[in-house]
């Protein structure tokens, strides 16, 4: 009855704004239909924050509904969606407490740290034993199967080098603050007990998938690291990155190396129940070569652009909600990269049951081919009328013991 209750009044509320869009075009002043636009979503929001299950929300639905959350931790890799669903991170394997947000000697670290536990060879499911900041001294150097779960505690990595998942797999990242990412130094760092080496400088991103596979990056607040949020590159695949809040960013999220990199061609991400929130930019994402589900996400801000791309890539852009900036000459949703129109009229991006505000406009291309469609297509879309519900949850929850998460 309750999700019945959910998507009636996210009905009414879509019907609502799209009403306010269409009379934009009645209005001089066009910004205060924008700022009345965005009242409406943060009330939304506000309504429907303390509704934790039954919002419509495959992931949340899974798991947040479970009072004893605390204790069944590991089933949260059973709710994984999308190309990353087979990222199980560390739930085969003990939980790891951290206990020191020490990050004392990138080589041998100590105990009970973040950077011991990464580490390890076996799989851990990595929790907090209170509130903590980690500024690293080096980027986070993971190892496969493994979990960092920051639910019941507030976690931010901060203030340093921060994530990196390089040419490994089975990683799932939940529940982090992670933000203010610097580049990290030319340094020994440690990636496993048996080895380490030297590090060249790392790009600051808050979190970089490098050469990895089956990775799961969700309910995280990212915002203002060095380069990207998160990118994923050099032949990366199986990804899911959902739930997200992303704010007050430049270049948001780069899903493939370069033009020349043909191995991104196989890469395949979704991109799920995000909110793209104040101060981005663009590249929401930037894509290249590859295939990528764009899905059910909240764009309520862009300076530039929303979805971009260079290199043929696929794009399947579906459910979505776009607020489009109130400057006249910024309303597109998409940028075609690099290429005279001639050749990225070929290139497959479709826009399906998308809802567009003020103005918000998605260039379509291609051919429509339904093979290529096929490899970007990994959750059916859930209509944008639901997408206050949805998203209301985005970014770190507040997670306590002893109750709904």
């Amino acid at each position: 009855m309750a999700f019945i209750s959910i998507s009636v009044i996210s009905l009414i509320f879509c019907l609502l704004i799209q009403s306010l869009a269409a009379s934009s075009s009645r209005v001089q002043d066009t910004e205060l239909v924008v700022q009345e636009v965005h009242t409406q979503l943060n009330a939304s929001r506000r309504k429907l924050g303390f509704l934790s299950c039954n919002t419509g929300n495959p992931i949340d639905d899974c798991w947040r509904c479970d009072a004893n959350w605390e204790r069944n931790r590991q089933k949260l890799a059973d709710c994984a969606i999308g190309f990353g669903k087979n990222a199980i991170g560390g739930r085969d394997g003990k939980i790891y407490v951290v206990t020191d947000s020490g990050d004392y000697d990138v080589v041998n670290p100590k105990p009970g740290t973040l950077r011991h536990a990464v580490i390890q060879q076996e799989p851990l499911w990595i929790i907090f034993a209170r509130d903590m900041v980690i500024q690293l001294k080096e980027e986070l150097i993971m190892n496969s199967f493994k979990t960092i779960d920051g639910r019941g505690a507030s976690v931010h990595i901060a203030g340093g080098p921060c994530i990196t998942i390089q040419y490994v797999t089975n990683i799932i990242i939940h529940g982090i603050h992670i933000h203010d990412c610097k580049q990290g130094g030319n340094a020994m760092v440690r990636s496993s007990p048996k080895h380490f080496g030297w590090r060249t400088i790392s790009d600051g991103d808050g979190v970089s998938i490098f050469g990895g596979s089956h990775v799961w990056v969700d309910h995280c607040s990212l915002l203002n690291c060095h380069d990207g949020l998160i990118d994923a590159i050099q032949g990366s695949t199986a990804i899911t990155i959902s739930n997200n809040h992303m704010t007050h960013h430049e270049k948001v999220m780069l899903l493939g190396h370069s033009d020349s990199y043909n191995e991104d061609k196989n890469m395949q991400v979704t991109i799920a129940f995000n909110h793209f929130g104040e101060g981005l930019v663009q590249r929401m994402p930037r894509c290249r070569h590859g295939y990528f589900h764009v899905v059910n996400n909240d764009y309520t801000h862009w300076e530039m652009y929303a979805i971009g791309g260079s290199a043929a890539p696929t794009i399947n852009s579906q459910g979505n909600r776009f607020l489009a900036p109130n400057e006249r000459f910024k309303k597109e949703v998409t940028k075609h990269e690099d290429a005279p129109e001639s050749e990225w009229k070929n290139w497959n991006w479709r826009s399906e049951g998308d809802l567009m505000l003020n103005g918000a406009y998605f260039i379509p291309s291609g051919a429509g081919a339904s093979s290529s469609y096929a490899r970007a297509s990994s959750l059916g879309a859930k209509p944008s009328s639901l997408i206050s519900s949805i998203t209301s949850g985005a970014g770190a929850l507040n997670c306590r013991k002893g109750s709904h998460c």
